[in-house]
């Protein structure tokens, strides 16, 4: 199989072809207004990176319930007041030629009790992060929600969605044999711990139009995941062919699994490995070089997702068409990141991330 460049256009099975292999990864930057409506500060980080190159620009994990905001300053997409700003961030990300999807997200047990004001919710009690299970109807709420959320992005104009099924969050802990004790429909069996995706996917795409993208974001490791299980899950999706492209969030594209059963292999190749179909494969973790994003598409991967690297460098995709190019080496000055378009609460937020910024 011919390795593809990293500027070749890609089409899916819904929705415009993305004009190269580069996407933004859905990045927390904590910049949206507390009531989860679009802020003047995040709307420039995104179409800053737009304007960049990314061939689809991807908004932060937006979320699709009150009680499922994880942190502050979050975008909303839980309520029709979030669609003036996002229907602006639509047409101003498309007018760049990049794609534009909404990342659509439940923080689940993770939500903040001091941020959402009541005890998060989880697929069961969970003693550690004070949240309650979540009762029947309403698991069936959650679905809706998340429905209509996607709904919402496709009046707002968006291109399409991914939906955020990686990292501890809701559906992650409803995939989790650790996190998810549910006795019912939803918990035990590997297939019923994935009721809650398979009726996501099946919901948004008999609601959107024909031509509405739908992504999705797992992780194959920590919250209790077991590798065999999300990758045969992984294989399952691509098969039935309903969502345009999985995005494997591996922490870092060049480490082996954890898992003893899986040692002397690396992480990707586990995913890369799979009968794909026609569903695309991205990956995301510590791609800080044209020569590790080109060596992710020559391990087989169809395309990746820039995260640090895109807050260092608005332009990432440009500067990436030299083979020799890293990104700025850490820790990088408040005024760096200034001049990248972080507002000053992301710059803030991003100084606790230890060794990023400089002081």
């Amino acid at each position: 199989m011919t390795t593809p460049d990293l500027f070749a256009p890609m089409t899916f099975s819904h929705g415009p072809a993305m004009p190269n292999r580069m996407m933004l990864a859905p990045l927390t930057n904590l910049q949206s207004n507390a009531d989860g409506t679009l802020s003047e500060d995040e709307f420039h980080w995104l179409t800053l990176r737009a304007k960049g190159g990314f061939g689809l620009t991807m908004t932060c994990a937006a979320h699709v319930q009150a009680v499922g905001q994880g942190f502050p300053g979050q975008l909303g997409i839980f309520s029709d007041a979030h669609i003036p700003g996002l229907t602006r961030l639509a047409a101003a990300i498309k007018a760049e030629g990049s794609l534009a999807v909404v990342q659509l997200h439940h923080a689940g047990m993770r939500s903040p009790k001091d941020l959402i004001g009541t005890a998060p919710v989880c697929p069961s009690d969970n003693a550690e992060f004070g949240a309650r299970a979540l009762t029947a109807e309403e698991v069936e709420t959650l679905i809706a929600d998340f429905i209509t959320a996607a709904k919402r992005a496709e009046i707002a104009g968006f291109d399409g969605v991914e939906l955020h099924g990686a990292h501890g969050y809701v559906i992650s802990q409803f995939l989790s044999p650790e996190i998810n004790q549910r006795g019912d429909q939803w918990g035990g069996s590997a297939a019923n711990r994935e009721r809650l995706l398979d009726r996501i996917i099946a919901g948004v795409r008999a609601t959107c139009r024909p031509d509405f993208n739908l992504g999705l974001r797992l992780s194959p490791e920590r919250f209790g995941l077991r590798l065999a299980e999300v990758r045969d899950h992984a294989q399952r999706l691509m098969r039935a062919g309903d969502i345009d492209y999985l995005d494997m969030s591996l922490w870092d594209v060049r480490k082996e699994p954890n898992e003893e059963a899986f040692k002397g292999t690396s992480l990707i190749s586990v995913f890369t490995g799979l009968d794909r179909g026609k569903v695309r494969l991205g990956v995301a973790g510590k791609i800080m070089s044209a020569e590790i994003a080109r060596d992710c598409l020559a391990a087989g991967a169809d395309f990746v997702l820039i995260g640090r690297g895109a807050i260092l460098h608005h332009d990432w995709p440009k500067l990436a068409a030299d083979p020799a190019f890293v990104a700025a080496k850490l820790p990088v000055t408040r005024a760096h990141l200034v001049a990248e378009g972080l507002g000053p609460v992301f710059v803030d937020y991003m100084a606790t991330w230890k060794g990023f910024v400089e002081g």
